[in-house]
């Protein structure tokens, strides 16, 4: 029913802390991209086999090896505005602030390879979805903003002045990447790429609705389901009270009709007008009673839905399921000081597979069928083009630019949301790498951001906005052998504001108090108390060292 989506039917969704890339895609593979992210033209060491695997085929002869740590840590910041949040019994205003902590403690990722001179074989594992877990503790707006319409649209009929709601969500992705490849030097300054990745996902959705209460006019609060419930079973009494007085109306109209036919007949004029009249009143009153009983059983309904609509709700969804990526390179080293490249990456096709051990009642939503258990849900990656250009003006000194181009519109997701974008998301990079000395080498690049977004498209419980990303560390030369990075990563999100002239979708929960009649006026009045704005931003910031080797 309408009001069930209105409170529930957007329990859980996909909450991926994405720290860097697409919407389902993490480029930060190692601490190399950390403290310079534009290295798609790289080629000076085995980091190469994820940023720029054709690369690879211009390292040293040998075997060489990287591997990384990053810790991250991510906020996602909704400041919802909607004007029935005031009657909370916890709120003092219109605005609520909601915000999903994630943290990623370790973030691992490794490449690997062997360069015999003209071949070079790598590998590299990383998480290249997710990366952790991200908590909403007091929930999120479009959980709240239904509850808080009930005293809004309660005051009179149902003697509602305030309510109170316990909602929590989690969400957990983990897409794991293992990618081996080949890449080989057609001659000294031209090499090409081909290699797959294989992904595995697994994800968890926890989350729940529970506890929600109704304040009361004349004192005291009721949970809203154990409420609803009572007025029911008043409703239902009343309806078999008044149907039962119609039948017996009905029936006397009935008995004083056949009796008026009789005096008729029998020539008594008085007595037939007598009865007849009667027989008109017990008519009128058996269409009352009938329209009461009508009012009441119509009634009924209403607050049995609200009362089913208010139950708790739990949600605890895991996912699991395997895609397969091919990947093709191409690196040009045009002489000593240009270098490009460029990778592409196609869609990776993933189905998951739930394994749920929801609530009858989260079963019962169709809205919430995306977690139903033993269902296959669409989770496509996108495509990926990466564009990569270094320049080194001088021999200590490296400047670098990039483009990375996401085909989000075509990698299907559940429902087909992916077609709710204006486009795919779009990359611009540039950095800079120095070396003080034969020991200690600088860097640092900035990334810009830019997806496809649309009103349609973003919701509370998954968003992204535009950002500029920040990055920079040290290259430590240890021995001749190995080296050490040490890093940070910060990335600064912009604002995108939704404004809705139904916020949420509470016109539906009108409808079922007010009639759609009275609410299709609201909604056409300049004050209509539907509307509402969500403003959404995040705070990301990742921390990140590596070791590598060249044997």
């Amino acid at each position: 029913m309408n009001n069930k989506r209105l409170l529930f039917g957007a329990l859980l969704g996909a909450v991926m802390p994405v720290f860097a890339g697409g919407f389902l895609t993490n480029t930060n593979q190692s601490s190399l991209f950390m403290r310079n992210p534009a290295i798609d033209a790289y080629y000076k060491s085995i980091e190469a086999a994820y940023h720029n695997p054709a690369g690879t085929a211009f390292l040293g002869k040998g075997f060489h090896l990287s591997m990384s740590l990053q810790n991250a840590r991510q906020e996602r910041i909704i400041t919802s505005t909607f004007a029935p949040f005031v009657n909370g019994i916890q709120n003092n205003s219109p605005e609520k602030k909601f915000t999903g902590k994630a943290y990623a403690p370790v973030i691992p990722s490794f490449q690997a390879g062997y360069n015999t001179g003209n071949w070079a074989l790598s590998a590299s594992f990383g998480i290249i979805g997710g990366g952790g877990k991200c908590e909403f503790n007091d929930g999120l707006a479009s959980f709240e903003s239904a509850a808080s319409m009930l005293p809004v649209l309660g005051a009179e009929q149902l003697g509602i002045n305030s309510y109170d709601i316990n909602t929590y969500m989690r969400g957990r992705q983990y897409y794991y990447g293992f990618q081996m490849g080949a890449a080989y030097k057609l001659n000294q300054n031209l090499s090409v790429y081909g290699g797959m990745r294989v992904v595995y996902a697994t994800t968890n959705y926890y989350g729940y609705v529970k506890d929600i209460t109704v304040g009361l006019q004349n004192g005291g609060t009721q949970l809203a389901t154990d409420y609803f419930e009572g007025i029911f079973e008043q409703a239902v009494g009343a309806a078999t009270q008044y149907k039962s007085g119609a039948e017996q109306a009905s029936a006397a109209a009935q008995q004083a009709a056949t009796a008026a036919a009789q005096f008729q007949a029998a020539g008594d004029l008085a007595s037939a007008a007598q009865y007849a009249e009667m027989a008109n009143q017990y008519k009128g009153q058996a269409q009352q009673y009938a329209a009461a009983a009508q009012q009441y059983a119509d009634k009924a309904v209403e607050m049995k839905t609200l009362s089913v609509a208010t139950e708790d709700v739990s949600l605890n969804c895991n996912q699991n399921g395997w895609g397969f990526t091919p990947i093709i390179g191409v690196d040009w080293k045009i002489n000593d000081k240009w270098n490009v490249a460029a990778k592409y990456e196609f869609k990776t096709r993933m189905e998951l597979k739930n394994t749920s051990s929801n609530s009858e009642s989260a079963n019962n939503l169709q809205q919430l069928d995306q977690f139903r258990d033993g269902k296959k849900v669409d989770e496509d990656i996108p495509s990926l083009l990466t564009l990569g250009v270094q320049f080194t003006p001088v021999e200590r000194l490296r400047l670098s630019a990039g483009f990375h181009y996401y085909d989000d519109k075509h990698a299907k997701k559940y429902g087909n949301s992916q077609k709710l974008l204006s486009g795919g998301t779009k990359e611009i990079l540039a950095g800079v790498e120095y070396d003080i000395n034969d020991k200690w080498t600088v860097s640092a690049g900035w990334q810009n951001t830019n997806y496809g977004l649309t009103d349609a498209y973003m919701k509370d419980l998954s968003f992204v906005t535009n950002s500029n990303c920040l990055g920079g560390g040290v290259r430590v030369k240890l021995s001749e052998k190995c080296h050490m990075d040490l890093c940070y990563f910060q990335t600064f999100y912009g604002n995108y504001d939704k404004t809705s002239i139904d916020y949420n979708g509470v016109s539906s929960l009108a409808k079922l108090v007010l009639g759609e009649e009275r609410t299709n006026e609201l909604m056409n009045h300049v004050s209509a108390p539907f509307g509402g704005k969500d403003s959404f931003t995040r705070k990301n910031r990742v921390i990140a060292a590596a070791v590598s080797f060249d044997f």
